[in-house]
């Protein structure tokens, strides 16, 4: 299990696209499309990384949507685990799962 916490695709975003550009929220989110709240939200980690607006940011910096989706499945992964369960009890699959 990775024990440092996954950087947010927002923080990426933000500090990889936006700073090197001079780009201010209100600029970007009138390039992407989305509203400035939702921008200002997802950069500064409030929001998770939608499907739409991976699209909308892989379109933007032809990057491939997977590459930012797979930073969101990292992050949203390592939160549920930080409260992982426990109280489930594993099925007796026995040789079922193996084969």
């Amino acid at each position: 299990m990775m024990t440092r916490k996954p950087t947010h695709p927002g923080t990426v975003f933000l500090e990889d696209v936006m700073k090197p550009l001079n780009l201010t929220v209100t600029e970007t989110a009138h390039m992407l499309g989305v509203s400035r709240k939702a921008l200002s939200e997802f950069v500064n980690e409030k929001a998770s990384l939608s499907p739409e607006m991976a699209l909308r940011i892989s379109k933007a910096t032809n990057t491939s949507v997977e590459s930012w989706m797979n930073m969101q499945q990292k992050l949203t992964l390592w939160n549920a685990r930080k409260h992982e369960p426990k109280n489930v009890i594993p099925f007796p699959l026995g040789d079922v799962m193996e084969g």
